[in-house]
């Protein structure tokens, strides 16, 4: 073979080469914002919930709020669709065979519910846990390298609304949209990458493990998103998906969807960053990750949450 072949052989291998590239996908509650215990149950998305489900299912009816209506494993680190549904049932007496077919129609009602508060009324009681958005205004200046977007409970387009009016927008660290996400009218401006809760809901209100399950699903959805975005940059290749949570439920869906996984384009490493900002200890965290497995299966917890100066190495990211 001449010396000119492997020189053109050379710089075909070198035009094809692909860097890694990771997937960060934040939760919201008790992980990018806190809220006192009060925010449970007057915040403007607390107030949704009642406001949607006595709407569409009750006549009208007003319907008690989440966190008197429900014990705290039935909502915390849950999804927007299953605290629905649990809320129909517990107020309203009404089963999921009738509720789960109008879950659309809730998370349509909540969201023009929000779209209806002014930003100060969205971000009321709820605030940017320390070190968030400096966090994550380091990651806007590494793209090249990672995308992020939202893998949370929340309601798409009611997340959009929240980021706004917290700040977290303002950060640009949240990556665009995938052609795949549902259009949230008077919120095209303020769109991301993610997977929500109004993505995915197996309807289960019974099963506890729907909590995390679910979570799971919409973490494969925003993995998917990802990969759609990076299609037509062959030189990037997602080789790693980390996911930052404060509740069990979120560890416990990074697990599930680790588990899903089997080889070929599938072979991703996941890694979880659990935080102690929430409701939950690094103690019971650190329970709920489990052994390491190197390479696919690699959890980190911090107690200062993303304020810890390792939070950027544990998601595998430059500075």
């Amino acid at each position: 073979m001449s010396v000119q072949w492997l020189f053109t052989i050379g710089l075909l291998l070198v035009s094809v080469q692909t860097n890694a590239f990771t997937l960060i996908t934040f939760d919201v509650d008790g992980t990018l914002v806190k809220g006192s215990g009060q925010a449970a149950a007057e915040s403007a998305h607390a107030k949704a919930f009642s406001h949607a489900v006595g709407t569409i299912l009750g006549d009208g009816k007003s319907v008690t709020p989440v966190a008197k209506a429900l014990p705290g494993n039935l909502y915390h680190g849950s999804t927007d669709g299953l605290i629905s549904l649990r809320l129909a049932k517990a107020t309203l007496g009404i089963d999921t065979d009738v509720s789960y077919p109008k879950l659309e129609q809730i998370f349509q009602c909540m969201f023009e519910y929000m779209s209806a508060c002014s930003d100060e009324e969205v971000a009321n009681l709820i605030s940017p846990l320390p070190g968030v958005l400096d966090q994550l205004k380091t990651l806007s200046q590494i793209n090249d390298e990672v995308m992020c977007g939202l893998v949370t409970g929340n309601v798409e387009g009611i997340a959009r609304l929240k980021m706004r009016a917290v700040g977290v927008w303002d950060t640009q660290a949240l990556s665009p949209p995938s052609p795949m996400q549902k259009t949230w009218p008077g919120t095209e401006d303020i769109a991301f990458l993610g997977g929500f809760g109004s993505d995915f809901c197996s309807g289960n209100i019974d099963d506890i493990a729907r909590n995390h399950l679910d979570r799971g699903e919409q973490i494969a959805i925003a993995t998917e998103r990802c990969r759609s975005l990076l299609q037509d940059e062959p030189t990037k290749q997602l080789e790693r998906v980390v996911h930052v949570g404060d509740a069990p439920a979120d560890v416990l869906a990074a697990k599930a969807f680790s588990e899903t996984l089997k080889g070929g384009e599938d072979n991703l490493c996941v890694g979880m960053v659990a935080v102690a900002t929430g409701s939950y200890s690094a103690e019971k965290l650190r329970v709920q990750a489990g052994e390491t497995i190197p390479g696919k299966w690699e959890p980190v917890v911090l107690e200062d949450g993303m304020n810890d100066p390792n939070f950027l190495a544990a998601c595998g990211a430059s500075q």
